[in-house]
């Protein structure tokens, strides 16, 4: 049997989604998977060794050149030439459903009621049923693993092997202290509102004295933590990195803290120590573990209209951080 995975972004979602491949592996052994994902995007999925073949789109260049369409339509349709028995749309947008409808007709996908874009749903032969504001690794691991008759418990998810896959540098190795802890701060995400601030992140440091170490990929960021270096003997900004050291990175540090984005996801599927930090965005985006955990503001959050608007992440207190990287540590 073979099958396409169309998750197409963003980084958090495409590592929550993966820890369904090795729950199709250990029921289909046999059972070949394809994934169908944004160029930007690829590394995150690179030498995991249950994906046959990692397809990539350019699908965001569209919004510079709309001729580029054209192009990205016809990449996709040679595809349709690998035979797919299943094609499973895991992203459950209106661009990802044509993506797998273009590839086969038989695609199995969210229901109308399980999604924003509720049109993307028509286009699926096979429709699965979950919560729009269930957690979010459950729905994707439900839409994956559901249309191939596979079941799963939080159990089976709990007690995963860790997913994500790195080549070895020594890009890293320079950076970590054999005298302390390493800690790596996740000081960005893509909205301000979801960003703790960098006064706290500061005071953070300064209060457990390991190695810290920041990384960053927009000019704001590096801006940030240089600012953040600036300010403590205990902070180190990292040159920029590209996502296979940073799998490296997180998986070389004792422990994870920083916003709701990709990159503190990544210690989740690395099944390292991290602190995710919630303000505008729901916790049910994540798994809480022994090893995972999450502060949360207490602004009410509403998983079907998030509010950019919502800053309440700025009340978290530094000293509920520390405590809880003290447990961890």
């Amino acid at each position: 049997m073979k099958i396409a995975i169309v998750k197409l972004s963003a980084m958090g979602d495409i590592i929550h989604a993966m820890v369904a491949l090795e729950l199709i592996k250990n029921k289909l052994p046999n059972i070949k998977i394809d994934w169908i994902v944004e160029e930007s995007f690829a590394c995150v999925l690179e030498n995991n060794p249950n994906i046959n073949n990692i397809v990539t789109v350019n699908l965001k260049k569209l919004k510079k050149s709309k001729l580029s369409i054209f192009g990205e339509i016809k990449k996709i349709k040679s595809l349709s030439k690998e035979n797919y028995n299943l094609i499973i749309d895991a992203q459950g947008l209106i661009k990802s459903a044509i993506v797998a409808r273009l590839l086969s007709s038989n695609v199995a996908g969210f229901s109308k009621d399980s999604i924003r874009e509720k049109q993307a749903s028509y286009l699926y032969k096979k429709n699965i049923q979950i919560d729009y504001a269930a957690n979010t690794i459950d729905r994707n691991v439900k839409v994956i693993t559901q249309p191939l008759g596979i079941e799963f418990s939080k159990e089976d998810i709990l007690n995963k092997k860790p997913f994500l896959f790195f080549k070895q540098t020594k890009k890293i190795d320079r950076f970590l202290s054999n005298s302390k802890k390493n800690i790596v701060f996740i000081i960005g995400s893509t909205w301000e509102s979801r960003n703790y601030p960098k006064e706290s992140f500061l005071k953070i440091a300064n209060e457990l004295k390991e190695n810290i170490l920041i990384t960053w990929g927009s000019k704001l960021e590096e801006e940030k933590a240089k600012w953040l270096e600036s300010q403590s003997k205990y902070i180190t900004a990292l040159p920029k990195l590209n996502l296979n050291e940073l799998k490296e990175l997180i998986s070389k540090c004792d422990l994870t803290i920083g916003n709701d984005t990709g990159p503190t996801h990544m210690a989740w599927g690395l099944n390292r120590p991290s602190i995710t930090i919630f303000g505008p965005t729901p916790v049910s985006r994540v798994y809480i573990t022994d090893i995972n955990k999450v502060v949360k503001s207490s602004s009410i959050v509403n998983p079907y209209k998030l509010n950019k608007n919502d800053y309440s992440i700025e009340e978290i207190k530094p000293d509920l951080i520390v405590n809880m990287a003290k447990d961890l540590l």
